[in-house]
């Protein structure tokens, strides 16, 4: 008998393919978020300073700096005439994310995903259906206010409010301000909407989103003759609409659209293995295991 626990759309692939199989990508996101968040909690609770700094800029063993292209975009805008190793840093994630997929960050990075992904395995096991109407487009337009709010203040206005480093600092400091905005973002997703803040709000995953149109990761529908049409890929993608094009369409069985999080969530819950990652050079015919 499944386990109560498992997610309503992974019940099919456990039945088929076993638990494991199921939560392959789940398991390595999870590994890879926890690990992020790990190498930045370090050096703040117990003085292992392998990596300085945080989700937006960092110093790695003193040696390579990384900085996040949007925040160097809104440092632009209000004015900073940022210093070279912060330019070369942006440039270096921004090349990694073109290759692996902008919203990668999402699925794989960024910790508040763990939080929202949380919400949406609870609607489901508390049959929370209601959804109100919102549009993902408005994340784009909350991108170009954060630039403009940095143009008018001379701050890097977003890092007031972002959730990502409230989480960070709520982690270190303990009570704060900053778990009110995780909280917020959290009973959004579980009584507002679905997929509520990643895929109609944040404006970090908007601008990952552009960034990823031309990435060479892709995942592939492949095998969708085999589909079934049972609906597990759709109901567990955090973008349902980019799933559309490359399992319904006539064309390319890659998906193109940059608001795919190249999470492997539709890889993980496709009982019958119509997905799988692969390149846009191999025409989505290539397989990565």
């Amino acid at each position: 008998m499944i386990g109560w626990w498992i997610s309503d759309s992974r019940k099919l692939a456990v039945a088929s393919r076993g638990l494991l199989p199921a939560h392959k990508w789940w398991l390595l996101r999870r590994l890879c978020q926890v690990s992020v968040l790990g190498l930045f909690m370090l050096g703040p609770m117990v003085g292992i300073w392998l990596v300085r700094g945080n989700f937006a800029a960092s110093d790695i063993g003193g040696v390579v700096t990384l900085a996040d292209p949007y925040v160097l975009l809104q440092s632009l805008a209000g004015g900073a005439v940022p210093i070279a190793p912060v330019v070369v840093g942006a440039l270096l994630i921004a090349l990694f994310y073109l290759v692996v997929g902008g919203r990668a960050y999402c699925g794989w990075v960024c910790p508040v995903n763990i939080v929202t992904d949380t919400a949406h395995w609870l609607r489901e096991k508390t049959g929370l259906t209601r959804d109100r109407k919102l549009d993902r487009r408005s994340r784009l337009v909350i991108l170009g206010a954060t630039l403009v709010a940095s143009t008018l203040t001379g701050t890097i206005a977003w890092e007031f409010v972002n959730p990502v480093s409230l989480l960070q600092r709520g982690l270190i400091s303990g009570i704060g301000f900053g778990w009110t905005i995780i909280l917020a973002v959290f009973l959004l997703d579980l009584v507002v909407a679905r997929r509520a803040w990643c895929s109609h709000l944040c404006p970090v995953g908007a601008f990952y989103g552009l960034v990823g149109r031309a990435s060479v990761v892709r995942v592939s529908a492949a095998r969708r003759n085999a589909c079934t049409d049972c609906g597990a890929c759709f109901n567990i993608c955090p973008e349902p609409h980019v799933i559309v094009p490359a399992l319904k369409g006539e064309g390319s069985p890659l998906i193109l659209s940059g608001d795919c999080q190249n999470c492997g969530g539709c890889i993980d819950a496709c009982p019958v293995k119509v997905f799988h990652l692969s390149t846009r050079g191999r025409g989505g015919t290539g397989q990565a295991h």
